[in-house]
């Protein structure tokens, strides 16, 4: 081998390991961790079903990110996403039990709250101005009185359809869970419209430079707007399918959803601020969130301490990488 070709080769890999985001490097380092903890405790942590189960768990959470990490891009935040995935799995349960002629309408009548309650959101932050962080906090709040007055404060007496229960719990090609299918295609597509796409590059821009890009001709209401309506789906689609595994809503079924999900999408490396990030970060910031859950579990930890632990480790990893330089505004 010539000097000329070994030359080209050190160049090459200086140019790949600096095109690694730093984020998604320290979580990937995080997943193989907690998978080797969590063998110590439990052998079968590496068996292939093991890890299948894992990933059909983690999978509901990663759906649900996926909207929260679009609004994150925008220097937003979407505080609605327990009730809206409350609201959705419920009002799907409530379909089915008017009879099976309706069952084929639960999965659309969910989604259509995704998008009512993402398209309130969407306008109130994109087109009146409202801060995000306290209109949809608020959204969550009146969803929530929704539902109690709707159960009384009793829970639904409804199940899932079967296609719900088909998605949420079963698995089919390939002895995937079908969750899991949902959970990629919905990821693939995100990530060619992030980077492949006018609107891609619009929330990017929104999120470095709103003002900015509002003069260059980005409609950028409608970008806040549309952005909003689909954390609203994901948020939808996630209390869908996770009702179709558990075959039932109840009262505060997305309480869990919200720090982990948010928390996944900056452990990602996507910026708090916006202008910043990337999917692949947020898909490994979930599996960190997932299996941290996991292996406390295994090591069964009293409730109290494991989320002493939970939260400790979150903010000593968002130390490690959450102190870059923000994005130019």
């Amino acid at each position: 081998m010539s000097t000329q070709d070994v030359t080209r080769e050190q160049v090459g890999a200086r140019r790949f390991v600096k095109g690694i985001d730093n984020p998604v490097l320290v979580s990937c380092i995080a997943v193989v961790a907690i998978i080797l903890i969590g063998s110590i405790y439990l052998p079968d942590f590496l068996s292939v079903k093991y890890l299948v189960q894992q990933l059909r768990i983690a999978s509901f959470l990663g759906i649900v990110a996926t909207g929260a990490m679009v609004v994150i891009l925008l220097g937003q935040i979407d505080l609605s996403i327990p009730w809206a995935m409350t609201a959705a799995a419920m009002v799907s349960t409530a379909v089915v039990g008017l009879g099976e002629a309706w069952a084929p309408f639960a999965i659309p009548a969910g989604l259509m709250v995704g998008v009512v309650v993402g398209l309130f959101n969407g306008i109130g932050v994109g087109y009146v101005r409202l801060p995000s962080m306290i209109l949809t906090l608020a959204t969550n709040a009146v969803l929530l009185g929704l539902a109690v007055v709707y159960t009384g404060g009793f829970a639904p007496q409804t199940k899932a359809s079967g296609l719900m229960r088909w998605l949420g719990r079963d698995s089919s090609v390939l002895g995937v869970p079908n969750v899991l299918w949902v959970w990629l295609a919905l990821g693939v597509g995100v990530a060619v419209v992030l980077r492949r796409s006018a609107v891609g590059r619009a929330i990017f821009a929104t999120g470095n430079r709103e003002v900015a890009s509002y003069l260059s001709g980005i409609r950028t209401g409608r970008v806040i707007c549309l952005a909003f309506v689909f954390s609203g789906v994901c948020s939808a689609l996630g209390g869908i399918l996770l009702a179709g595994r558990l075959d039932q809503s109840y009262q505060g079924m997305g309480n869990d959803y919200l720090l982990p999900a948010i928390a996944a999408v900056v452990l990602g490396g996507t910026y708090i601020l916006g202008g910043r990030g990337t999917y692949l970060g947020t898909v490994v910031g979930v599996l960190v969130i997932s299996l941290i859950s996991s292996v406390l579990a295994v090591m069964q930890i009293p409730e109290a301490s494991r989320q002493i632990i939970y939260g400790a480790v979150i903010i000593a990893m968002l130390l490690l990488h959450g102190r870059g330089a923000a994005p130019g505004r």
